[in-house]
C-alpha cells in the first residue's frame, strides 16, 4: 500500500476526522463562553458593585453576538468544506450490503418447511 493511500484511510477513519472537528469547534465554543463572561456577567457585577455602567453591557451584548456569529460561521465551514465532502467521499467509497442472490428466499423458506416436518 502506498504512504498515500495509507494516510488517505487514516484521515477518512471517522474517529481522526471527529476528534479534529470537535477541537476545532471546541476552541470557538470557548471563545464563545469567555465572551460572555467578560462581555456579559463581568460588566452586570461591576455594575452591581457599583464600579461600572451600563454602556459597557451593551457593549458586552453587542460582543457576545459577534461571538454567536462567528462560532457559527466557523461551525458551518467546517461542516461543509471538512464533514461533508469527507462523509460523501466514505459513501462513494464504501462497499455495498451483501444482498442476497435471487431464490434464495425460496430455498431458504423450503428448507425451514422441510425441517419443520422432520421434527417430531
Amino acid at each position: 500500500m502506498k504512504l498515500v493511500d495509507e494516510f488517505r484511510a487514516f484521515v477518512s477513519r471517522g474517529n481522526v476526522v471527529d476528534l479534529a472537528v470537535g477541537v476545532v469547534i471546541g476552541g470557538a465554543f470557548t471563545s464563545l463562553v469567555q465572551g460572555v463572561v467578560k462581555g456579559i456577567i463581568d460588566p452586570t457585577v461591576a455594575l452591581l458593585t457599583g464600579k461600572g455602567d451600563a454602556t459597557s453591557i451593551v457593549n458586552g451584548f453587542f460582543a457576545f453576538g459577534s461571538g454567536v456569529l462567528n462560532f457559527l460561521l466557523l461551525a458551518a465551514i467546517v461542516f461543509f468544506v471538512f464533514v461533508k465532502p469527507l462523509n460523501k467521499l466514505a459513501q462513494l467509497t464504501a462497499k455495498p450490503a451483501a444482498t442476497p442472490k435471487p431464490g434464495t428466499e425460496d430455498l431458504l423458506t423450503e428448507i425451514r418447511d422441510l425441517l419443520k416436518e422432520r421434527r417430531p
